[in-house]
């Protein structure tokens, strides 16, 4: 940069400072916060109504996170699982060994690694789905537990706290099967399917205790929560990260994949050949006098 533009430069930032200093030396009452002796305008406090829908939004919008949960059965026993989780629709990946997904599900379908591979086939799938009609469940995803909480009046603001060395807004919620069956319903965020599917999942629970973490950038940190059921309590808890840019859970290369409900047939029908030789040869022994395969 030449002299001359260098002299310019500071003859403008002179001139800057010189009317931000006659702003001020003014006195005026906007310079000191005051409106003409009039109160200014307060900035409207977020509800936490408003800030998990905010949060939903912007969550709805990731697809995927990744997930550390800890799942405890009402017998106490606990399971630690890890992975990817997704949402719209609903999938979940479980990386038991740290080095990818062991099993995948997707929707009904289920996909299974074995370290064994089953006719040259590596994985193994179940389609849960049996009669045409999607299974109802709550799938444990942050949308899931966002969901529930929209437009719930009973939801409060318990403070901001650290979690994993970052600020998080805690919320806190004990919600009953009604307040469940009305998750969104004065919201409408969620689309109607999605609302329509949450209330099916959740017809079977009894209750519904639910801590959510929110991070500065809008995504929920941390959950835990109780889910009762006629059955009894489970207690989960989960932490999620890296909303946005985590991979998608896919379901392995379709010539990877064995067919549960096929290689199930495939045994039958090789029992079933196995139980006709063995009643010819009955009979075969019958024919000789020789009492059949049960004896004389």
């Amino acid at each position: 940069m030449n002299t001359a533009v260098l002299t310019r430069a500071a003859a403008a930032a002179a001139g800057a400072a010189l009317l931000v200093g006659g702003l001020t030396a003014c006195g005026t009452d906007k310079a000191e916060g005051k409106t003409d002796g009039k109160a200014g305008a307060e900035t409207k406090a977020q509800t936490p109504a408003d800030a998990l829908k905010a949060s939903y939004t912007k969550t709805a919008a990731a697809k995927f996170a990744k997930y550390e949960m800890t799942v405890t059965s009402g017998s106490g026993k606990a399971d630690q699982l890890s992975g990817t989780k997704g949402w719209y629709p609903s999938a979940t990946g479980i990386d038991a060994k740290g080095d990818g997904a062991d099993q995948v599900m997707i929707g009904d379908v289920i996909y299974t690694h074995s370290d064994k591979p089953l006719e040259g086939k590596s994985w193994m799938k179940m389609n849960l789905n049996k009669d045409g009609k999607s299974r109802a469940r709550f799938n444990d995803d942050p949308a899931d537990y966002l969901a529930v909480l929209l437009g719930q009046q009973k939801v409060a603001l318990v403070g901001t706290e650290q979690i994993d060395g970052g600020e998080a807004k805690h919320f806190k919620a004990s919600l009953t099967n009604a307040d469940l069956l009305a998750a969104d319903e004065s919201t409408q965020v969620m689309e109607a399917a999605n609302r329509q599917y949450l209330h099916e999942a959740l017809k079977e629970y009894t209750s519904l205790d639910v801590d959510l973490w929110i991070g500065k950038d809008g995504h929920p940190v941390r959950v835990d929560s109780a889910q009762g059921t006629k059955d009894g309590t489970t207690k989960v808890s989960a932490k999620f990260s890296g909303f946005g840019t985590t991979a998608p859970v896919t379901a392995p290369p379709a010539d990877q994949v064995a067919d549960f409900d096929e290689v199930m047939k495939g045994v039958d029908d090789k029992l079933k050949g196995v139980d006709e030789t063995l009643k010819g040869a009955d009979q075969t022994l019958k024919d000789a006098g020789l009492g059949g395969l049960g004896g004389s």
